[in-house]
């Protein structure tokens, strides 16, 4: 199939199928986090602020995959949930480096097991010799679609 001519069923379609595994992810993530009273975008800033304190607004936008505006919302609230510290100022530039309080710490151990057992799940369904072939080539798709 040529890239101008319609596929003559769309669910056939690579991109199709990435997006389907991609809003499986995000659902059985949803529904997880629930129960820890956090959503996807929250868990993602709490994972990377775990990795690396002091990250700034779009830093962190970027690793979790939305907006700058999206994670001034998702900061505000992991604040107000008292998840997160900022200053209210800074001595340089404008960002406001977020690091984890320890309760942060607490609700992200609590939230990780869960998400690493989907990731098991979805890691499970692949068989163990195709797995690094299959994260190389997810790899390069997204290394020819970013530019």
């Amino acid at each position: 199939m040529d890239e101008g001519t319609p596929a003559d069923d769309v669910t056939q379609r690579l991109g199709y199928r990435l997006k389907r595994a991609a809003a499986a992810l995000r659902g059985a993530m949803d529904r997880a986090l629930r129960a820890y009273d956090l959503t996807v975008p929250q868990y993602a800033c709490l994972e990377l602020l775990d990795q690396r304190p002091g990250l700034s607004n779009a830093e962190l936008a970027r690793g979790a995959f939305v907006t700058r505006q999206s994670m001034n919302v998702v900061l505000r609230g992991l604040q107000d949930g008292g998840l997160i510290t900022r200053p209210a100022t800074t001595d340089r530039g404008r960002a406001l480096p977020a690091h984890l309080t320890e309760e942060g710490h607490r609700r992200l151990a609590a939230a990780r097991s869960a998400v690493y057992a989907i990731d098991r799940r979805m890691t499970d369904a692949v068989p163990e010799s195709r797995l690094p072939e299959l994260l190389a080539d997810l790899d390069r798709m997204a290394s020819v679609l970013d530019g």
